[in-house]
């Protein structure tokens, strides 16, 4: 059986879309948060070449501390974050949260695809600004980002969204947030995808408003895969490393120095390959706390969204998938080794783009294995189908079940 998929206006997206239903979960098609039909024509040329491809490496047993030394459990809170509308603004969904902690509150950078402007009105109910009947069917939409904040999590249901496109510079498509203080400079870093990878700065990140116009991190000759996704930030007191996918299966890394950050970074090269169901997107990397270790995670796609997990001993080194966490039965998160919590209502059958809860906020993304929390998107299979940008995701928190 295949997944008849609907394409979004604004999307350009590959050619080989549809995924197998292999476990009887209607699989979803595989679409990203792609670039919009008017990107330059170099975003969507065949993929140059970016070197000699890695050897695609068999597990690794698992040595991590703390709670990543073990099979993991995670349980689920509810939904935290759903989309909202305001008179000029129809969300279809939040998603791909970068969330952090600054002046005693949790602070959340997320993508929404939205319908902004007069043509929101069409989709909302006069005098409530809730959906009006059959608001998937109706509109264009685009891929923008959103704000929010809350001291608690249990505060994160009555957050208000702030609507990052009506800031000057952030129209139009933006999206997949990254946020990180980087501490040589005394600076917050915006990062996201325009479709090449583009940062903000500010001293106040709490602010929504405060932070400067999008600059380009590549220069126009640094050469990108065909559909480059999903951009991450990660430093190791000499070098920052800029990771990402590229929808072809490899995971792809840059990298600069300290001094030139946030400028002087190189050609990407291939840190890993799998399969485009395997290594997909939306992943993450961190150095583990009280090792020499790195830990990425990268979102599988089949047969349906979940995580894989990865160690390396430095940055530009190799990837080893960790044993136990490397297949869709026993993954680093999925709907295989999750539960809700007591009086939740499962609300989604799969754990997609999200990021791990650090320690601290700085550029050298320090995970404590022994404290894992991990916000992520999620949808209910009856959802998962259609347009993919109207795909209603929402957000919710996974935290890692300790001995009982």
């Amino acid at each position: 059986m295949k997944t008849r998929v609907l394409f979004p206006i604004l999307a350009v997206l590959p050619l080989s879309l549809l995924a197998a239903d292999v476990t009887g979960i209607s699989a979803p098609a595989a679409v990203s948060n792609a670039a919009p039909a008017d990107a330059p024509r170099s975003e969507r040329r065949a993929r140059p070449d970016l070197g000699p491809l890695p050897e695609i490496h068999a597990p690794v047993p698992n040595t991590l501390p703390g709670l990543l030394g073990k099979p993991l459990k995670w349980k689920s809170t509810g939904v935290l974050v759903a989309p909202q509308n305001d008179p000029t603004h129809f969300l279809y969904s939040v998603k791909d949260p970068a969330i952090f902690r600054y002046q005693d509150k949790w602070h959340v950078y997320a993508t929404a695809f939205m319908v902004s402007g007069p043509a929101a009105a069409a989709l909302l109910s006069p005098d409530t600004n809730q959906p009006a009947a059959s608001p998937r069917r109706g509109g264009g939409g685009g891929w923008s980002m959103v704000h929010l904040s809350f001291a608690d999590w249990k505060d994160a249901p009555n957050a208000k969204l702030f609507y990052m496109d009506t800031v000057p510079g952030f129209g139009g498509y933006k999206c997949a947030p990254e946020v990180f203080y980087f501490a040589p400079q005394k600076k917050w870093y915006y990062i996201f995808q325009t479709q090449r990878p583009a940062y903000c700065t500010s001293e106040s990140p709490d602010d929504p408003k405060s932070w400067t116009a999008p600059q380009q991190f590549f220069t126009p000759d640094i050469p990108t895969p065909g559909l480059p996704i999903d951009y991450h930030c990660i430093g190791d007191g000499e070098h920052m490393y800029l990771f990402f996918t590229g929808d072809d299966g490899n995971f792809y890394r840059s990298r600069t120095t300290y001094a030139e950050f946030p400028k002087g970074f190189g050609r990407p090269v291939v840190a890993m390959r799998g399969t485009r169901n395997t290594v997909f997107e939306a992943s993450f990397t961190y150095k583990i706390k009280g090792t020499d270790k790195y830990l990425t995670c990268v979102e599988a796609l089949s047969p349906t969204r979940y995580y894989r997990a990865y160690v390396a001993d430095k940055l530009d080194g190799e990837w080893y998938p960790v044993e136990g966490f490397d297949t869709f039965e026993k993954p680093f998160a999925g709907i295989k080794n999750m539960t809700f919590e007591e009086g939740v209502e499962p609300w989604t059958g799969q754990v997609s783009h999200g990021e791990m809860i650090r320690e601290g906020n700085d550029e050298r993304m320090i995970l404590d294995p022994d404290n894992l929390l991990f916000f992520y998107q999620g949808i209910a299979n009856a959802d998962n189908r259609g347009d993919y940008g109207r795909l209603p995701y929402k957000l919710g928190l996974l935290r890692a079940v300790k001995d009982e």
